[in-house]
């Protein structure tokens, strides 16, 4: 088995030496380097060189530079997604983001841990377990997502959260490390079915 599969299987693999994956991160780190690069008026060369790096995405998903990915092509955003600035995917788990989700600035997503025990970390043992971002979402500024976390449809992040463990959907969810803090209701509108709404 080789180290891709065993890294794709949720299996310990050697992430800093097995020649493949150094050649793959490289991959993205190039062309990270050449999206965040380009001008934001050149909105084809930048489309262009973003279904290289991310090439699961929708329509309409707008990326914010700079942007950061271990592999890209373990990430999928649905459309409409909307990413702020200085964003990272460290997705050598699969990072599946839904449709119509908020991410705002400096939102790191980890799927990757080591081990605790110094010799096999030096050794370049990791494990990628993946992160599940449901429709909807909203991540404040700041926030962290760590491995195997899965976030369901239409929750709130609050900002600079920690969030290590799963969040259920329609949620307002907050701190570090995160946790509910209540359901979102009918109140949390800012117009009320009553009311007209000025943006539909």
């Amino acid at each position: 088995m080789t180290e891709i599969e065993k890294m794709e299987q949720g299996l310990w693999y050697d992430a800093n030496f097995d020649p493949e994956i150094l050649k793959q991160r490289l991959r993205a780190e190039h062309l990270s380097f050449a999206y965040n690069q380009t001008d934001p008026l050149d909105a084809k060369k930048k489309e262009e060189i973003l279904c290289q790096l991310i090439p699961h995405h929708g329509n309409d998903v707008t990326i914010l530079s700079p942007v950061f990915v271990d592999y890209g092509t373990k990430t999928s955003i649905g459309s409409g997604t909307f990413v702020n600035h200085n964003a990272y995917f460290m997705d050598g788990g699969t990072i599946t983001i839904g449709k119509h989700v908020f991410i705002g600035p400096n939102c790191g997503m980890y799927t990757a841990n080591h081990p605790l025990d110094a010799s096999e970390r030096n050794a370049g043992l990791e494990i990628a377990l993946p992160i599940r971002i449901g429709d909807n979402v909203w991540l404040g500024g700041d926030v962290t997502i760590l491995p195997g976390v899965t976030i369901g449809e239409n929750a709130v992040i609050g900002a600079k959260s920690l969030v290590n463990k799963d969040i259920p959907a329609n949620v307002l969810a907050v701190g570090n490390p995160c946790h509910v803090l209540r359901p979102l209701t009918e109140a949390d509108r800012i117009f009320h079915q009553s009311e007209k709404n000025p943006v539909q």
